[in-house]
Order: structure tokens, then sequence, then C-alpha cells
């Protein structure tokens, strides 16, 4: 199939702050800071996704994102890290279903302006299971 798109090159947040997000992605989640294009404009990176933070423009709502997941290794100290680092923690992570070849665990956390973030973990079947406490 030609004229197919690849992969996601960049999501937009919506804020009510881009100061105090880009604290929050770079300081609290550990994003790769990379420029503010303007007062109310700044791009973030996870090392393969570009991330815009932005004030509302045109029908954008501040908290009323798409959910990022972000994948990790280890998610319970990574959940425990980040909370506290600052950031509220929605739901800790948990075991959400077994899969062919691992088991996946989630975790909520929620950024400034209430967006929900996400943490994943493929945990490889066969490996000690953790638990959290």
């Amino acid at each position: 199939m030609t004229n197919q798109v690849e992969m996601i090159g960049q999501i937009a947040i919506t804020v009510s702050d881009v100061e105090a997000s880009v604290a929050y992605y770079r300081d609290v989640l550990g994003l790769k800071f990379l420029f503010n294009a303007g007062p109310g404009l700044a791009f973030l990176s996870d090392g393969s996704i570009r991330i815009m933070l932005t004030t509302p423009q045109g029908s954008g709502a501040i908290g009323a994102n798409s959910i990022l997941y972000f994948k990790t290794t280890d998610i319970e100290s990574t959940h425990a890290a980040i909370v506290a680092r600052g950031s509220v923690s929605e739901r800790p992570p948990q075991f959400v279903s077994k899969m062919p070849d691992h088991d996946l665990w989630m975790g909520f956390l929620r950024d400034p302006d209430g967006n929900l973030v996400a943490l994943m973990e493929e945990k490889r079947s066969g490996s000690e299971a953790r638990t959290v406490a």
C-alpha cells in the first residue's frame, strides 16, 4: 500500500501554563526539552516522538487530551519516583492483562492540568512476578 502513514511524529497536549507543564514533563517525567517557539508553545521528546505543549488553540480544551502511554521498565519504582518528584498518582501500577508472551501492567498519573499520563510495562512471562505493596 502506498501513501500511508508510517508512525506518530508529534503529539500536542493542551495546557494552561506552558512553563509549568515543561517543568512537569521535563523534570518530573524526564522527557528531553527541545525548544520553545513563543510564549505559548514548547517542544519535548521521549526519544522517538515529539511532544508539543500548547495553550488552547481553536477548540482545544485544557485537561481533555488523549492519554499518553509511556513504556517503562520496573513500573513500580518508576511510578513511585515520578510521584516523589511531584506528580499526582491517579492509580498505582497493576496487572492489566495476560498476553501470549508477557504480562501487561499499567499505572496512571496526572499532569498539572489534570491530563492523564499512563505508564506501561510489558513484563516478560517467566520472569519473576513483582507486586505492588
